[in-house]
């Protein structure tokens, strides 16, 4: 039940990421030029617009390109991130939605423009590989930092929690790390009324 519940999970954000790069694809217009090799095929015109459209989030030749595609997969990574409390879940996510648009544009655009194919695949692969790393340092670098401050934040609840639990003997003085019934130092009966500590003699 709970590999079954993770599954789901991840499927709902790998959805999430690939709406979102859609989704900002579109607010900002971005388009990457992608030839192709002439075709007689009739169904060419179907299969450029898919690998078109694959490219339009995964790849850039440009210094706006550059700026938008790490950009926008930098904030798409951040959402695994904020959701799993581990590092290694977090990449590995990060990773496979990365996989998936760059695996079949790879494909469909080896398989239906060779030529076209050929001469961009060194320069697209060297971006590929780099974007990649990119992601998997930001996702283990700010996952443990985001873990760092949760600790922290425990940590500091924690203490909280243990300062408003200590008490002290108003007959005595002795001090405790928790509110007993019974000062264990001079037997006084201690209660709490309205938020005051009386002491009364056994």
């Amino acid at each position: 039940m709970k590999i079954k519940s993770l599954f789901k999970s991840k499927i709902m954000i790998f959805c999430l990421q690939i709406s979102i790069l859609l989704i900002s694809s579109a607010i900002f217009s971005y388009r990457i030029q992608i030839d192709f090799d002439l075709s007689t095929d009739p169904r060419a015109g179907e299969q450029q617009y898919v690998i078109q459209f694959l490219a339009n989030i995964i790849l850039y030749n440009t210094s706006f390109g550059f700026l938008y595609i790490n950009i926008i997969w930098v904030i798409v990574s951040l959402l695994p991130i904020l959701i799993f409390n581990n590092f290694r879940k977090a990449y590995s996510m990060n990773l496979t939605t990365f996989f998936f648009p760059n695996f079949f544009f790879y494909v469909f655009y080896w398989r239906y423009s060779k030529t076209s194919f050929n001469s961009i695949f060194p320069t697209f692969l060297v971006e590929t590989i780099a974007l990649a790393i990119t992601l998997v340092i930001i996702s283990i670098v700010l996952s443990l930092l985001l873990k760092l401050i949760r600790n922290e934040e425990m940590k500091e609840d924690i203490t909280n929690i243990e300062l408003k639990n200590r008490s002290e003997c108003p007959q005595c003085g002795a001090k405790f790390e928790s509110k007993p019934k019974y000062c264990y130092n001079c037997n006084t009966y201690l209660r709490e009324e309205l938020g005051e500590i009386i002491g009364n003699g056994k």
